[in-house]
């Protein structure tokens, strides 16, 4: 990518970074573009409930979108306030350092299903992937519609703001 051209860092997060957010990084990245999913296409995803604790507060990099803008995702756990601390934290590197690429950290779990989050605590929170993959394949099937979406717009808003940091909740998109 010419480096005089502003980049377009995308962050997708959520609680545990590897359900939500890998379907969203398969769908900007057009891995995946429709909005029904089979089981199989769900589980061969890169990353999908295939992270652990241990990756919390991890970047973990899916790869360039066709614009060659890198597209990230990250489990915060439970604090939020990782995500007000990371924006302020790309703010203060924007003024201080010049920084010019623009930086979108877009929130996915307003999107996670009932399903998905009683499954991903079974397969992930107490390592039972047998009992708990079913739900999550079931949370990721009926979500994927609105991780699509959600995806759509967050490209939008990152085209049409002028801002260089732009944290974007996604309630529109509530499960």
């Amino acid at each position: 990518m010419n480096r005089e051209m502003q980049q377009v860092i995308y962050i997708y997060h959520d609680f545990g970074g590897t359900h939500t957010t890998s379907l969203a990084a398969a769908y900007h990245l057009k891995i995946i573009r429709h909005r029904k999913l089979e089981k199989e296409e769900i589980m061969e995803l890169p990353y999908f409930n295939k992270l652990t604790k241990k990756d919390a507060g991890k970047f973990i990099f899916h790869g360039e979108d066709e614009e060659g803008n890198p597209v990230y995702t990250l489990g915060r756990r439970s604090s939020k306030l990782a995500v007000e601390t990371l924006h302020h934290f790309c703010h203060l590197l924007n003024s201080h350092k010049g920084i010019n690429d623009k930086i979108v950290l877009s929130d996915t779990s307003p999107a996670v299903p009932l399903s998905l989050t009683i499954g991903g605590f079974i397969s992930k929170g107490l390592g039972l992937d047998r009992l708990g993959t079913p739900l999550v394949i079931k949370g990721a099937q009926k979500c994927s519609g609105n991780i699509l979406e959600l995806v759509n717009e967050t490209k939008k808003i990152a085209a049409g703001s002028k801002s260089a940091i732009i944290k974007i909740d996604n309630k529109e998109f509530q499960a």
